[in-house]
């Protein structure tokens, strides 16, 4: 810390002579550190995964916060669970869904943690269920007494690769998507794919968009998996074809760990595990996004209005494919990819059965997402565009009428996809 003043010193310590003291300037540091760990059957009495604090104690009080969705699925196991290990606990159950993603849900959790009592700091909270509901529980762990630890346990596709990994928390607020929010990262992270067999197609297809994120920008590789694997994966609902075979930690890239081990991973591991290391890559020299140009923000320029817009109609993922199948065009037109590699990128977005198009993809509602876009980065567009597959840059010099022209064709074309 300094002072804009003479300092001398005393037997009392340090004090001020001379002209009044204006100004201090205080620089600290705070080292983030997080886990997310991977297993199988999480909510088997056998299995003490979820019980285990980051330094390896098992608490005996818990409080669980999930979703009418989950609770209907997975609810009695879950009491189950706790009970088996003699656990005093209390279960809250949100509304599911992201019209419920509001501040007074979170408020709902916050008010049920002063009821439990909760020691912060050695009971942490679990968060069981989707993207939305780790966001709700994440941004009201970080507000509930300034921190409270908590520990993610994703049961979408969605939340296991993208919303369960990262460090952001955050509510809809006044129209608008995650107007609200804080950068908080749980404790840790619990991956369990078994959770996926009691998803429906389209929220495996919701997950899928956001693989194909990476995949667009960083992973050619993944994006053969995907044009290979892709009905396959959605069929399976992300199952490895035998048991026993799950995620290994992302401690480095794939292909170096498989050479070193001599093994091979079957498609759906490969594409998790790939998509996992992509987003962890990129998120972990920027957690608090202080650099404004993020590949991992391709597919997140219009779609955050497109999707606000459509509720409840579109999910959060199928917005998403829809600007990175915008934008694809975009860069088709710009010369940066080529009319086979489009034809391949909305081919696969097809096969994984997401949509291409949305009627809300129009100037009218593209050119205010834009806008909003540029105050969100900063006076600045930082637009992520695909370069081929695999490869993305940034622009700045979106005009309306470009983007009008990219959304006239990615039209057409999705009228000729239909006939």
């Amino acid at each position: 810390m300094q002072q804009d003043t003479q300092i001398a010193r005393s037997n009392d310590g340090l004090f001020a002579v001379g002209s009044p003291v204006t100004h201090w300037s205080v620089r600290t540091s705070n080292p983030v550190q997080y886990e997310i760990r991977a297993g199988e059957n999480l909510l088997d009495p056998q299995n003490t995964t979820i019980l285990e604090d980051t330094d390896g104690t098992t608490g005996l009080r818990r409080i669980v916060v999930t979703d009418s969705m989950v609770d209907s699925l997975y609810g009695d196991r879950i009491r189950g669970y706790f009970e088996h290990h003699g656990v005093d606990h209390e279960v809250l159950v949100l509304d599911a869904g992201e019209t419920h993603k509001s501040i007074d849900a979170v408020l709902r959790v916050t008010e049920a943690l002063d009821s439990f009592g909760i020691d912060r700091r050695r009971e942490p909270v679990i968060a069981i269920g989707g993207g939305v509901l780790m966001d709700i529980v994440g941004f009201a762990a970080s507000l509930y007494r300034r921190s409270t630890p908590f520990i993610r346990i994703p049961t979408t596709l969605i939340g296991l690769v993208d919303a369960g990994v990262g460090a952001k928390t955050g509510v809809n607020h006044n129209g608008h998507k995650n107007r609200l929010g804080t950068y908080f990262p749980a404790d840790r992270t619990l991956l369990d794919r078994t959770f996926l067999t009691t998803l429906d197609d389209r929220h495996i297809s919701n997950g899928l968009a956001e693989i194909l994120k990476i995949a667009l920008i960083k992973d050619a590789r993944l994006f053969d998996l995907l044009e290979q694997h892709g009905a396959e994966l959605l069929r399976n609902k992300m199952q490895s074809p035998e048991t026993g075979v799950g995620l290994t930690p992302a401690d480095a890239p794939v292909d170096q760990r498989l050479a070193a081990r001599g093994l091979h991973l079957d498609p759906a591991t490969e594409v998790v595990e790939r998509a996992i290391h992509g987003m962890l890559e990129e998120l972990q020299p920027n957690l608090w996004e202080k650099v404004l140009e993020r590949v991992v923000d391709y597919g997140h320029t219009f779609s955050p209005t497109i999707e606000m817009h459509a509720l409840p109609t579109l999910l959060h993922g199928e917005a998403v494919t829809v600007d990175m199948a915008l934008t694809t065009v975009m860069a088709e037109r710009r010369g940066l990819v080529s009319v086979y590699q489009r034809e391949r990128v909305l081919g696969v977005m097809a096969q994984l059965g997401l949509p291409t198009w949305h009627s809300l993809c129009t100037p009218e509602v593209l050119v205010p997402a834009l806008r909003d876009t540029v105050r969100h980065r900063d006076g600045k567009q930082r637009l992520p565009l695909p370069v081929g597959i695999g490869s993305a840059i940034f622009a700045n010099d979106v005009t309306e009428t470009e983007l009008a022209a990219s959304a006239q064709t990615l039209a057409e074309l999705s009228a000729g996809a239909r006939r």
